[in-house]
């Protein structure tokens, strides 16, 4: 496989400490063996191969699903568990003035609809993702930014039908939202938190039970064209399928298949998680809340209560994958979570682990055919907000496959054929000017 990061970033090192494996397991997915066919071939185990291995089996196709790890195993087992809109970097604004109103419009939709969908998934299938949160909390990270919220709500209750509600700088104690980092904020009420890797799994066992077929362990090392379909080598075994979807996102390389290669931007998030908070810490912090918030940098953190009383803390930035960069980064993401919450300097963070998100040059999401390729399909690149939208996208994709009409309004803007990066395979080269001048714009 032909991929952009170090060796690292796609070994075992960045997921080590992940809190959320400590929560969640499930029994391995045996690894495809032999000879198999399908008629359908979903290469990925994140929220979008198995959303569209979900509904592709409801749907009573025969489908088989390949994954490097086991499910979970990528940045769907590893995320911050937020269910939010998002999954676009661009303003709504800029939206519209790229795909205009009424197609803007359309994918504002999409991103209250795919949250919609999570809680409609998990209330279907009965999974107990430990959720809570009632929307999510943006937060000032200087004086000036709290009246940027205050434009900001009347613009959000006009694209979601929503009334968000603005916490006063002066006010956000007695929220239990008590920090000298921020200086006011906005609630959204539309998501809510979980635990990701419990939703994947609950996913995973969905699929199985509604007739897909789930390998585990089982990395995709060429995809071949062959008799009007796709034939799919792993270490131990051979798939031939009539259709192809592909779900690897941050995960995906550059060469499997070539039509993908430079046409996305894997970046790097890091989390940390403390140990359980004690009723004196929290209230020596002032910092109570179960929201789910995040602050108003471009290069941002976001963070929770969660309800078992541990923190969860995370962050951007990080340019490298190797044993020293991620040693370097969690003591990055260490300063900048006592900096925000100095009352808890003394309170261990046991766990800290890293994970790739996936940016498009366009900076929205995709879920489409890809060009080139008859009968195969992607989505990918959801800009470190996957939870709804991976699963609106393997929907998407899965309604793409089977050539039905999909269920919900599908933007015209998601469907565009992904466009090269500049640089191709040297495209990391941008990250370091692009994260400079974010890092600017977020102290200036």
């Amino acid at each position: 496989m032909r991929r952009i990061y170090e060796p690292t970033a796609y070994g075992p090192l960045p997921d080590a400490g992940n809190y959320w494996r400590e929560t969640a397991s499930a029994p391995p997915r045996p690894h495809l063996q032999g000879m198999a066919r399908a008629e359908f071939a979903v290469v990925g185990g994140g929220f979008t191969g198995l959303m569209a291995a979900l509904r592709l089996a409801e749907a009573g196709a025969d489908v088989a699903l390949l994954e490097a790890g086991q499910p979970g195993w990528g940045a769907s087992g590893r995320n911050g568990g937020f269910c939010c809109l998002g999954g676009a970097a661009r303003t709504g604004d800029d939206l519209i003035r790229r795909h205009g109103a009424e197609d803007a419009q359309r994918y504002f939709d999409a991103e209250r609809g795919a949250v919609d969908l999570v809680a409609e998934t998990l209330e279907r299938l009965a999974i107990d993702a430990d959720t809570h949160s009632r929307g999510e909390t943006l937060l000032a990270h200087r004086p000036r930014d709290w009246a940027a919220l205050r434009a900001r709500a009347g613009t959000v209750a006009q694209r979601y039908g929503v009334t968000p509600e603005l916490i006063a700088p002066e006010a956000l104690a007695d929220r239990g939202m008590a920090s000298p980092a921020f200086h006011g904020g906005l609630t959204v009420p539309v998501g809510f938190a979980l635990n990701p890797l419990k939703y994947t799994l609950g996913l995973a066992h969905a699929a199985q039970e509604a007739g897909a077929r789930l390998h585990g362990d089982s990395p995709v090392t060429a995809i071949t064209p062959e008799g009007g379909g796709y034939r799919l080598e792993t270490p131990q075994g051979t798939l031939a399928a009539r259709r192809l979807l592909i779900a690897t996102n941050g995960y995906s390389s550059d060469d499997l298949p070539p039509a993908l290669a430079g046409r996305y931007l894997p970046v790097q998030s890091n989390i940390l998680v403390t140990r359980p908070l004690s009723d004196d810490e929290i209230a020596a912090q002032g910092w109570s809340t179960g929201q789910m918030c995040y602050d108003s940098r471009h290069l941002l953190h976001y963070f929770r209560l969660m309800p078992d009383r541990r923190f969860l803390f995370g962050m951007r930035g990080s340019l490298r994958t190797t044993p020293a960069s991620l040693t370097e980064a969690e003591g990055i993401a260490r300063t900048d979570f006592e900096a925000m919450f100095p009352e808890w300097m003394h309170v261990e963070t046991p766990h800290f682990w890293s994970g790739l998100v996936c940016l498009s040059r366009r900076l929205t999401p995709f879920a489409g055919p890809l060009p080139g390729m008859e009968s195969a399909f992607a989505a990918m690149a959801y800009h470190g907000n996957g939870v709804a939208m991976a699963c609106f996208a393997g929907t998407l994709l899965a309604d793409l496959a089977l050539g039905r009409r999909p269920s919900r309004p599908v933007p015209q803007l998601m469907q565009a054929p992904l466009k090269r990066f500049p640089l191709g395979r040297w495209r990391r080269a941008i990250l370091p000017l692009a994260y400079r001048w974010y890092g600017w714009q977020d102290r200036g």
